[in-house]
Parts: structure tokens; sequence; C-alpha cells
């Protein structure tokens, strides 16, 4: 397994995680099966968004005296008042579920804000008692760091620019990010998805990773596979489906991802999805899909490492994906962002312009001058 930084939370997690959901109203036997195979596959970060008091009873007891080695995402607002998934607002009602959360697992490692999608949603959360109650969890220990979850890249950001979160979950995948932000992504599920709706990656988007990744909170990943819509011949709007490592992959090149969330409900879907791990490069590759809406990704990197290998031995997605994120205020780059640039050992200082790069790069960026521009800014 392969690990990651958790943003600025000093907390390192599993790059492919459990999500639970698909676990509600499952038998305790299916239950312990699942979380034996992440157990391990030392998968350490488990995501338990469901109300429902016996699906966390189970994974509990399945966890057993490995409640330790992982982390959990217990949300904060999500009940079953009405005996479905629901969001509250209501304090009584969202102290009475997370402290029926805390009963099960003692404490949670991130106490995530649920579903913080509209401006009523933000408001609920941050001008009622909301978030003091969840920042007074985590003075009391209850809870050991702040997230929140959200399918919404503006309202995101908000959230983020509070300085209350210190991660977040966030649909990822190849389609949402190419719907423009005006589209509602949890819909488009439903109602369906289409080529020509897409114009490269969103930029709100893009820059709410990049936000992410410049103010030290991390990523885990829901949507991860369009519910299961990106690997179907029927619904998948690219040219052919991609499969669950393409997806995988796509989630865990965007900045500041620490941690990919899969809904697994079998031993086999869990042991499937960590051959990610030993697969190649080839077998991992989005490009393609991306390849067939070139003309939209033109000049824009997409971080598929095509242009790899370089004779400098220069990481490029990685120069690339710093950059970027330092271009959003070049006049005040965070010290987290140079660190991890010059930690790549080669930079931009050490490309030697040869074009070997370039001329596989499937959308046509010009790396070599990227490379010149990291040099102004981060040496």
């Amino acid at each position: 397994m392969q690990y990651r930084d958790v943003g600025n939370t000093g907390k390192k997690a599993s790059i492919i995680g459990l999500g639970c959901e698909h676990l509600d109203n499952k038998p305790y036997e299916q239950v312990k099966e699942v979380i034996d195979a992440a157990l391990e596959s030392k998968i350490n970060i488990l995501d338990v968004f469901m109300p429902g008091k016996q699906v966390r009873e189970n994974i509990s007891k399945a966890l057993g005296a490995h409640r330790q080695d992982v982390m959990i995402q217990g949300h904060i607002g999500s009940t079953d008042v009405k005996e479905q998934y629901d969001i509250s607002r209501d304090l009584p009602t969202i102290q009475r579920y997370f402290e029926d959360l805390l009963r099960i697992f003692g404490y949670i490692d991130f106490g995530m804000m649920f579903f913080i999608d509209s401006e009523d949603d933000f408001k609920g959360v941050f001008e009622s008692g909301f978030a003091d109650y969840v920042v007074k969890l985590k003075q009391q220990g209850d809870v050991k760091h702040i997230g929140f979850s959200s399918h919404n890249p503006e309202i995101a950001s908000r959230v983020v620019q509070t300085g209350v979160p210190e991660m977040a979950l966030f649909s990822i995948n190849p389609a949402f990010d190419m719907l423009p932000v005006s589209e509602n992504a949890l819909d488009r599920l439903d109602k369906g998805m289409n080529r020509d709706m897409f114009h490269g990656v969103d930029p709100v988007r893009a820059q709410f990773y990049k936000l992410c990744e410049q103010r030290g909170v991390g990523l885990t990943v829901m949507k991860t596979l369009g519910a299961g819509k990106l690997l179907s011949a029927e619904f998948t709007p690219f040219e052919k489906p991609l499969t669950v490592h393409q997806c995988i992959h796509y989630a865990l090149t965007r900045p500041a991802v620490a941690s990919v969330m899969l809904g697994m409900q079998t031993r086999d879907q869990v042991l499937d999805a960590v051959k990610y791990l030993n697969m190649s490069d080839e077998e991992r590759d989005y490009a393609p899909a991306l390849g067939a809406l070139r003309n939209d990704f033109k000049g824009n990197c997409v971080y598929c490492g095509h242009c790899q290998p370089c004779p400098a031995d220069i990481n490029i997605a990685a120069v690339s994906k710093y950059l970027d994120i330092a271009r959003l205020d070049s006049s005040n780059v965070p010290p987290s962002i140079r660190s991890h640039y010059h930690s790549l050992g080669q930079t931009g200082k050490d490309c030697i312009g040869c074009g070997n790069c370039e001329s596989r790069c499937p959308f046509g960026v010009h790396i070599i001058e990227n490379m010149a521009q990291a040099v102004a800014l981060f040496d």
C-alpha cells in the first residue's frame, strides 16, 4: 500500500480507502469479509457517513481490536429521521446522531460537516451553532480533525476559506471535472452526461483543488466511478467505458488528493481495487478517454504522465502541478508548496529543452515554457 499526507493534519492515509455506504443493510458476515479484506490490504481510512445504527455497529464489531489501525471519517449532520438518508442542521438532532457514532467508535479521526453544497447549506453550518459544535468536538478530543463533504466547487472553496476545515471529501472523476460549474454533478448522474457538455476541466473545479493544496487542506474522494456509470458502455459519456483503475488514477493525480474512497461491498472488489498498486502506467492511463476531447484540453496539463520519461529525470507532471498552484497567487507562494517543489530533486532548472516531452504530450502543453516559469517562481 502507498500512503499520502492528508493535508497538514499530520496523518497519512492509504491512497485507496473504503467507502462503507454499500455495507448498509448487509449481514454482519459480509461486512466482516469486506473489513477483513481492507485490513489485509493495509487500507487505513474508512468513510462512515451512513446514519443507521446497525451498519455502524457491524463495522465497529468487524474492526474489533483493529479500530486503532484505521481512521474513520464520521459525518456530522447525517441522519435518518425519516428512515432514509437525510441532512439535518438541527443541533439537538445532530448531537444525538453524532454522539451515538462516538459511542460506537470511541472517537472520530475526521469529523465531517455533512453535505455543504448550497448557499443554504453554508448558512446552516456557519451561521448557526453547527460549526461551533464541531469546533468544540475537536477541542474535547472527540474529533481529531475537522473536515466537510461537498459536491459543489464554488461552495467548497468558500468553506475552505473560512479556515475551519483541515480536509474535505469531494466528488472527483473525469466527467464531473468537465461539467460546467452551473451543472449539478449529482443531478447529472441521473439525467445523464454527454460530450457536448464537456469543454475541458472546469476552471472553478481546477482552482478548488489548487486552493486546497495551497492551504494544506487534504482531499479524500467520493464518486470516483460516477456511481458506476463511467464503467458502463451504456451510460459512459466517453467514447468507451473507463476502468476502475483509470478512474482511481485520475483522482489521485488531482492536487491535494490523499485517498480515493471506493464503495466496496465484497472481498473481491477490495482485492480488485488494490491491484492498482501493481499496475503499469499504460494500464492506469486515462489520457485516451480525454484525448477524444483533445481540442477542449489544448495547452492544459492534466497530469497524465504521457510526457515521461524525461532524460533529465524531471517529474514533469509534479512540477506542472505545483506551478499551477503557485500561479493562484504568484506573489505569495505558500512555503509548503515551495518545499514540495524543491523536494522533487530534479526541477524546472534541470530542463535541457530537448522537447521530447512536448512531442509526446497528447494536449499540446508548452512544457519547456512551463519549466522556465517554474524556475522564475520557485528558484
